[in-house]
């Protein structure tokens, strides 16, 4: 038997392990990360290897899959598992089973999950009496921002106890995976978007490595939706919240069930706030597919092995409570399914924000101190690890919505001029659309934007804007080739979400539509003096407003532009799909392809 170091055994014992040899322990299934006593990490190279190697000692077992393809040319791999043989997702459907879906890597530089999900993986493998993968099938993804994982460097994470090197946040293209859900922009999300659609896991979870204050927390649990979303599938979160946190602590860990980020920046007395995540985010983008989401985020100033350890405990909670309750997650899924069926008409929340009500919290923190910096000229904070402390805080846990909308109550219509890019990225989002048969003049509700208002700089390489405006009734001419987008199915409130330009999600937030945000047609200063001449002279209704606004609008009556503009606006030349949205709602189903 190899012996390890006095201080590895330990590390072993902690993790469950074992300090053992046999072939649990061998170095073919075992990784850097344990064999290391937990002080470094592996390369992606070794996630390949266990892909080989398991599905080779586990026949029927594991599976590994190859599902897409990095912009650096690098495979992207999963690994399946189940006790009994249940790794396609054609045969989990057949008999009820409940997937679960575990990621890590998708800010590469947080890399617990990644170990933490291969170590588990392989006890379950190796242990004969261990029945978590009985009645359940787990789908993990060791790696999914796999280029930005092989960006592998020390320090590249300075608010992080280790591990000694790890990879990278963003992707090769410079893109967080983490904020691309909804817009699906990366070719790895692209990928992983078609993996979720294929698997349809009722569970999904995402893990990652918070930063920002230091405290004593060691893990967040976060299962959603719990604020917002279909009643069925509330409870169902609720209870696994309670009992995912009611094991870790069991345990000897001290959970979050929110998110431990301050309400005001570097300000602990602010308190913290829970809330609801929109679809540019895992834990907001698969509960409006109707099924359960769950963040785990392990506290970046804990040791590597006992961030591991967290991680791993939460993933054997997971998949232990999807033996039990997976019938009852996947009743709810289907309930879920069937009330999204019947949204068209309906309001829907689009954006929430916690309330003033507040509870007190005994948050157990450090004790700290704030000082003026002589290098940066604000507030420095300091926390003393030595001196332990209960801070008095409030926790915000109710929400409201700010921001809604009413579902059309038969659906969108997309123009021919965008139907090919729309329709791929709505199918992406497992959402059907249907091609219109001819040419129709149609009644429908057309978004006309009054504000726009354009980030400053680019975001996730996109200059996003928020508008406001209202729906009208016109009649719009849709051509063959328009598309279709019927509200009743089980995506629908993701639709709405994609689709509904107030949605700070939607493809327009996004900036899809940039170039119907722009003014193309245009007057010279010398054409539109004349014309507004004669426009006055012809029109004395218009003249009466136009010195009704000279006398009420000091900026107006200041501005040149501006008040050729006003007369522009009002000539037969002004193109009437400047600020208009060209997506369409209706309440009426058009005429379709057969």
């Amino acid at each position: 038997m190899r012996l390890l170091p006095r201080w590895a055994a330990l590390v072993c014992a902690l993790l469950g392990t074992g300090a053992v040899s046999g072939p649990a322990q061998s170095n073919e299934l075992t990784t850097l990360a344990e064999r290391s006593g937990f002080q470094r990490t592996g390369r992606y190279e070794e996630v390949l290897r266990l892909c080989e190697v398991l599905p080779q000692r586990f026949p029927g077992r594991v599976l590994c899959l190859r599902f897409g393809v990095t912009p650096e040319g690098r495979p992207m791999t999963a690994l399946v598992a189940s006790a009994d043989g249940t790794v396609s997702p054609e045969v989990a459907r057949q008999r009820h089973r409940p997937v679960v879906f575990l990621q890590a890597g998708i800010h590469a530089g947080e890399i617990d999950g990644k170990d933490a999900g291969l170590l588990v993986l392989r006890q379950w493998l190796t242990n004969p009496g261990d029945r978590s993968l009985h009645g359940t099938t787990v789908v993990l993804i060791p790696v999914l921002n796999v280029d930005g994982h092989e960006r592998f460097g020390p320090h590249q994470r300075p608010n992080q106890a280790g591990p000694a090197e790890t990879g990278w946040r963003t992707t090769a293209q410079n893109l967080n995976l983490n904020r691309d859900y909804a817009k699906a922009d990366a070719p790895e999300m692209r990928a992983l978007l078609q993996l979720l659609q294929v698997w349809d896991p009722v569970l999904y979870a995402d893990l990652h490595v918070t930063d920002g204050a230091d405290f004593q927390p060691d893990v967040a649990v976060m299962v959603e939706p719990r604020h917002a979303g279909p009643e069925p599938l509330r409870r169902v979160a609720r209870s696994l919240s309670d009992a995912v946190l009611q094991r870790l602590q069991g345990r000897g860990f001290r959970p979050l069930s929110f998110y431990p980020s301050f309400v005001r920046e570097g300000d602990p007395t602010s308190g913290f706030a829970v809330g609801v995540p929109t679809p540019r985010f895992s834990t907001g983008y698969w509960p409006l597919r109707n099924r359960l989401a769950v963040l785990v985020e392990t506290h970046s100033w804990k040791p590597y092995h006992r961030r591991v350890q967290a991680t791993a405990e939460v993933i054997r909670a997971l998949v232990e409570q999807a033996a039990s309750s997976g019938s009852s997650w996947l009743q709810a899924a289907r309930a879920a399914d069937e009330e999204a069926l019947h949204l068209g008409g309906q309001e829907v929340p689009l954006v929430f924000e916690h309330t003033e009500h507040a509870v007190p919290l005994r948050f157990p923190g450090f004790a700290y101190s704030q000082e003026p910096s002589a290098i940066s000229g604000a507030l420095r904070i300091r926390y003393d690890r030595r001196r332990p402390q209960l801070w008095q805080v409030p926790l915000y846990n109710e929400v409201r919505a700010v921001v809604r909308t009413r579902a059309p109550r038969a659906g969108y219509l997309v123009p021919a001029a965008h139907a090919s890019w729309v329709g791929e990225k709505l199918r992406l989002h497992g959402i059907d659309v249907a091609p219109l048969r001819r040419s129709q003049l149609l009644q429908v509700e057309a978004f006309r934007i009054h504000d726009k208002t354009f980030r400053s700089s680019p975001f996730e390489g996109r200059m996003t804007v928020s508008v406001r405006g209202t729906w009208q009734r016109e009649r719009r001419e849709l051509p063959v080739g328009s598309l279709f987008v019927p509200i009743a199915q089980r995506p629908a409130m993701l639709l709405v979400h994609l689709l509904d330009p107030l949605g700070p999600d939607s493809l327009l937030s996004w900036g899809f539509f940039n170039a119907h945000l722009e003014q193309k047609e245009y007057m010279e200063p010398y054409v539109a003096e004349e014309i507004a001449a004669d426009m006055l002279a012809r029109d004395p209704a218009l003249r009466a407003a136009f010195v009704r606004r000279l006398q009420h609008d000091a900026a107006f009556a200041r501005d040149p532009a501006a008040r050729l503009r006003f007369f522009h606006e009002r000539h037969p030349s002004w193109d009437d799909r400047y600020d208009l949205y060209p997506i369409l709602r209706t309440d009426d189903v058009p005429a379709l392809a057969p």
